[in-house]
Order: C-alpha cells, then structure tokens, then sequence
C-alpha cells in the first residue's frame, strides 16, 4: 500500500484514475484540491487545499508522509486577458509549479514521481509512429511547456533519489471528455452532414481506461523507475474511421460528405481553422511498444468498447438521439 498524492483529481482523467484506485487497489489518496468544499471527491480520498498551484505554494504539509506524487494538474488553454502572452502563462503553470512540487517532493522523501506529458512533445503528426527515442519537436507552445517541464524533472530526478516516471498520451477520450472529443460527438449527435467521408489518415488516441490502467502499473512496477513511455490504444483510426464508430456507438447513420482532404484543408485555412486541418488530416501515429515491453501493459480497453463507453452520457435516459 502507498500513499498517493494526485493534483489534477477534479479533471477529467484525474477523477477517472480517483475512482480506479479506489475500486482496485489499497492505497491511500490525497488529492490537491483548490477549495474542499466543492471539490465532490468520494469521501475516502483525502483532501488538501492548494489555493493556487501556479505560484510559489508551499507543499510541505501536504506532502508529508506521500509514497507517490501523480502530476495531472496543467494549464492547456490560456486567456486573452492575460498581459504576458501564452507561452509565459503556460510556463508559469506547466513548468515553474511542476518544478516547484517536484523539488518539495523531493525534500520530503517522496519515492517516485509520475507525470502526465503529451504527445506533442514528439510533435503534431507523423510519418513513421513516433517512439520515445525520437528527438522532441513541440510545435505548440503547451507542448513546448510540456518538454521544458519534463527536462526540468530530468535533471531534479537525476541529482536526488525520487524516480521519475513521464507520460506522453494522444487525445484521451471517454465519458464527458471534454475539447475535442467532445465536439466530434456532438457533430455526429446533431446528423449535420460533415465534409470527411475522404480522409485516409491515422491517428492514434488513448481511452480513459487504457491510460489509468498504465498510471496504476506505474505506481510501482520496478520497470517504470525513470523511464519515459508513449501510449496509446494500440489500434489507429483515420477521423472517417472515428467518427463512423462514434455514430455505430451511438446507434445512429454517419452523414458523412466524400470531401477530397486537400479542398477540405484549403477551406479550413482559408477560415483560420488550419491547427483544426491538422488534426482531422494529418496523421500522428504512436508505437507503444515499450510499455509493453517493459511493463508487460496490454491496453486492457479496444477502441470500439472504449467509444461505446465514451457515449454513454449521450445516449442516457431522457437524452435525444438524432
């Protein structure tokens, strides 16, 4: 049994990976809240108020006794009232608070030290899947955040004796996934007919389920000490394929338009939406077999039962399905 710290527990994996642990294991969980009283954690995880993670807090109290630190809490969208530009804020929240935990973690014993990165830190599409062993190439300015935080870690990993484990997922999706996720079903909901029935990329995602599944090997699986894993489901769709299951799985028939990729990106640029022509059209494929290697992980979700579940919420009672 360990005890656990998760920041991040009110967000969507964080909440997903709370009520795993509490169904599957025997730690104990402490979860960083920013006000305990609206937090809506199950009343057996313990709750500690970090008011504002993004300045200097101090950890020291809510560190003590912590086996194991989960790192979920980031910043992936600023404000436009925000004076010091994009990449400052996300810097300040993903990179300086991250290191300013992490070195309290250290200072406090803890023993290993897990963080959730991202996929583009690799990059935003691919050629060849992308493996842990490719040179870092973040286009975002989130991803770019991202990268420093984990080469900050590195470096605190490798002067003291906290182990590091790094995380970098694709699109994680299932139920009341917000973002992206969230607008394709919604798309696919509301029998619009949308223009890509022509699209023959690849893209790899991760189900919730798959990702806490690794999260909880990674607790205290010897092979996960400093190590860095790419993840996904395993199985890669092209977003014609996606959004074909996402209307299977919503027992509905998929309205889509054989719109030639080129002309669709063409008009998406030519909106300003060319991040979104990138995402539908662009392929970005993950080789995940060091988690399998290493940690002897199996996806334990396909991406069909993963998509059934992930529209769950849409097709509840009292819930209107075009």
């Amino acid at each position: 049994m360990a005890i656990i710290l998760i920041t991040g527990a009110t967000g969507f994996i964080g909440r997903n990976l709370t009520e795993y642990l509490l169904k599957n294991s025997n730690h104990r969980l402490v979860a960083a809240v920013r006000d305990t009283a609206t937090a809506c954690l199950p009343a057996a995880v313990k709750l500690e108020q970090i008011e504002d993670i993004t300045k200097k807090a101090d950890w020291s109290t809510t560190l003590n006794g912590i086996d194991i630190v989960i790192h979920l809490a980031a910043r992936a969208h600023f404000t436009s009232d925000n004076s010091s530009g994009p990449s400052s804020e996300l810097y300040r929240v993903n990179v300086k608070s991250t290191l300013n935990l992490a070195r309290q973690a250290v200072e406090a014993g803890v023993k290993r030290f897990i963080v959730l990165s991202s996929i583009g830190v690799n990059g935003n599409s691919t050629t060849t899947p992308f493996t842990e062993t490719d040179p870092p190439n973040p286009i975002e300015p989130y991803a770019a955040s991202k990268l420093a935080a984990e080469q900050g870690l590195q470096q605190l990993s490798a002067t003291s004796e906290m182990e590091l484990t790094i995380i970098r997922p694709p699109l994680v999706y299932g139920p009341n996934a917000p973002g992206n996720f969230a607008r394709l079903i919604y798309w696919v909901n509301m029998g619009i007919p949308l223009p890509f029935g022509s699209i023959q990329n690849k893209r790899s995602l991760i189900a919730v389920e798959n990702l806490i599944n690794l999260i909880t090997i990674c607790i205290d699986h010897p092979g996960a000490a400093n190590q860095l894993f790419v993840v996904c489901d395993g199985d890669d769709l092209s977003t014609t394929e996606l959004l074909n299951h996402i209307a299977n799985s919503l027992n509905i028939r998929s309205r889509l338009l054989p719109v030639p990729p080129k002309l669709l990106v063409m008009g998406l640029k030519l909106l300003g939406k060319g991040g979104h022509a990138r995402q539908l059209c662009c392929s970005l494929q993950i080789d995940h077999s060091k988690a399998q290697d290493l940690l002897g992980w199996t996806p334990p979700v396909t991406v069909g039962e993963g998509l059934a579940v992930a529209v769950k919420p849409i097709m509840g009672p009292g819930t209107k399905v075009h």
